[in-house]
């Protein structure tokens, strides 16, 4: 059963109904979902989940969606690892990386998709849509393959080819803007309006943002139903960061973990960094940027939850951090070098700014923590151009190859 009993304003908490709504009536405010937690609470335990899937349905009874096999592309449930090689080079003995560049479209976006797509046909909406950065696009194509839906994508033009070859290449059809993220999310609000389409970060984002939760869910199960002292997560929109924290909060509410709560870290490239130069200047106001960074699927200029970000950061005792764009690329090397995971440029970020807080000491070396790695980099590979290796030409004899480079020799048993 769904324990959702409708959607609240987050600024004014009016109440509506579990609708295809996203924006509040009296003060246009964002619209949230809202559970009957009680009830839920006095239901849910460590045994009911672990006799649900290995996949992020395992905790529907947080989520505001019905399981359906049609949109199931086994989301979710994807490895905790322990980075000891990248921990050792960080000074941090118990660093995790939650890997959800394993994910059926290889980033963390199938796990709002699958949420939010099962929600329109609950609604039976007629296609399924949205604005896109890239991962989401083809999340919404790959969902919507799989349910029997057409599907639209709208982004921006100067997207990373793989990404758009990676929505195309389920039947959708690409809307490439001439301008950037939130001039796209404006035409994809206007054709919401006029078509009807569930827009899964339009009208279904209240739903959609839910799927985001089951990051902490799983984390807190996988290390043995407890929290990590500070976890660190990309932030763009805000809402992945926010609904991490919120998916800890509920695991508390219902006793499935003990306290203390982690504390949140955000990571932004300077390129487009708007909440986290509010941070920095301690308010929750967030002034619009142009995004200029190629940490493209970070590029929200204009982030609808910045200032709930704010809110989280502060009181978790955590914070939102930038780092130079130049560092993006090298976050990403790092990874692939100490822990052979090949993480976009979403990923480059959050290890930069990880790398950045352990150089400063911002972590007992002791701490749990655990690094969100939320998109496979084979979709951003052209940002790591500048840092390509040189490449060794050598006809094919070894004496040849010698003239060439020296190689190391070990000592063969």
């Amino acid at each position: 059963m769904s324990w959702l009993r409708g959607l609240r304003c987050q600024e004014c908490g009016a109440s509506y109904p579990a609708d295809a709504l996203f924006v509040c009536a009296e003060c246009l405010g964002p619209l949230e979902a809202y559970y009957d937690e009680h009830a839920r609470n006095a239901h849910v335990s460590h045994k009911t989940i672990a006799q649900g899937p290995r996949t992020l349905w395992r905790y529907h009874d947080f989520l505001p969606s019905q399981y359906t096999p049609r949109v199931d592309l086994s989301d979710g449930w994807t490895p905790l690892l322990h980075a000891r090689n990248l921990g050792r080079a960080l000074g941090l003995n118990n660093l995790y990386l939650k890997n959800d560049t394993v994910n059926p479209t290889f980033s963390f976006k199938d796990r709002v998709v699958a949420v939010a797509a099962a929600k329109a046909l609950e609604f039976d909406l007629p296609a399924l849509a949205c604005a896109s950065t890239g991962n989401l696009a083809g999340a919404v194509a790959a969902h919507a393959a799989r349910a029997g839906l057409p599907a639209y994508v709208f982004i921006p033009a100067d997207l990373e080819p793989a990404k758009i070859l990676s929505a195309a290449i389920y039947g959708a059809t690409v809307v490439a803007v001439q301008g950037d993220y939130d001039q796209a999310n404006r035409l994809a609000t206007e054709a919401a309006e006029e078509y009807g389409w569930g827009f899964v970060n339009i009208n279904l984002r209240p739903y959609y943002a839910e799927g985001s939760k089951t990051l902490a869910y799983e984390v807190a199960e996988q290390l043995g139903w407890r929290a990590p002292d500070a976890v660190i997560a990309p932030v763009a929109s805000g809402a992945l960061y926010t609904k991490i924290n919120r998916g800890f909060e509920e695991l508390y509410a219902a006793q499935l973990i003990a306290g203390p709560l982690p504390k949140m870290i955000g990571a932004q490239a300077a390129g487009c960094a708007p909440i986290a130069h509010a941070f920095a200047q301690r308010t929750r106001e967030i002034t619009p940027v142009q995004a200029r960074s190629i940490a493209k699927s970070l590029a929200i200029g204009n982030p609808a939850d910045g200032s709930y970000a704010i809110d989280v950061a502060r009181k978790s005792e955590g914070g939102i951090f930038s780092v130079p764009e130049r560092a993006v690329a090298e976050g990403m090397a790092l990874l692939a070098r100490t822990e052979g995971i090949f993480g976009e440029t979403a990923v480059g970020v959050t290890i930069s700014v990880l790398k950045k807080l352990a150089d400063a000491r911002a972590f007992d070396p002791d701490e749990i923590v655990v690094a969100y790695l939320t998109g496979n980099g084979l979709k951003t590979s052209q940002a790591l151009e500048p840092l390509a290796h040189q490449r060794i030409d050598t006809k094919p004899n070894l004496e040849f190859f010698q003239e060439q480079f020296e190689p190391k020799v070990y000592a063969v048993a």
